[in-house]
């Protein structure tokens, strides 16, 4: 068995500048910590109970399998807010059959980011 301490998200961008005005700036992700220099320096956000690193140069995007999760308070809130800044909607949004509201978006090297909003009587908010 392997016993896990933590864990992050390592994305590394075609364009890092412009993936660290995605994450930081368009989507407001608070900055955990910074390394290196250059433009390939890295940049770690706080991503809810995880961490999502921007570092390194790609010579090309990640592929069609990378895709990330953002749970958010108020997904219908973030549509507005991302339509402002040209952000590219995949799909606004709706409510799933399995009882979560979900958009989708794309970040600057195509990945697609579910922002998903639990509402309050989904049983992923139940508390004991």
């Amino acid at each position: 068995m392997v016993h896990v301490l933590g864990s992050r998200v390592l994305l590394t961008p075609t364009d890092p500048e412009r993936s660290r005005a995605f994450y930081g700036g368009v989507l407001g992700l608070a900055v955990y910590r910074e390394f290196g220099s250059g433009p390939a320096r890295g940049t770690v956000y706080f991503l809810g109970g995880g961490f999502l690193e921007v570092s390194g140069v790609a010579r090309t995007p990640p592929g069609p399998g990378m895709r990330l999760w953002m749970q958010v308070t108020d997904v219908r809130s973030a549509h507005q807010t991302l339509l402002r800044e040209d952000v590219e909607v995949l799909r606004e949004p709706r409510e799933e059959p399995w009882g979560l509201v979900e958009m989708w978006i794309r970040d600057p090297d195509g990945v697609q980011i579910a922002l998903v909003e639990v509402p309050e009587q989904h049983p992923l908010r139940y508390r004991p």
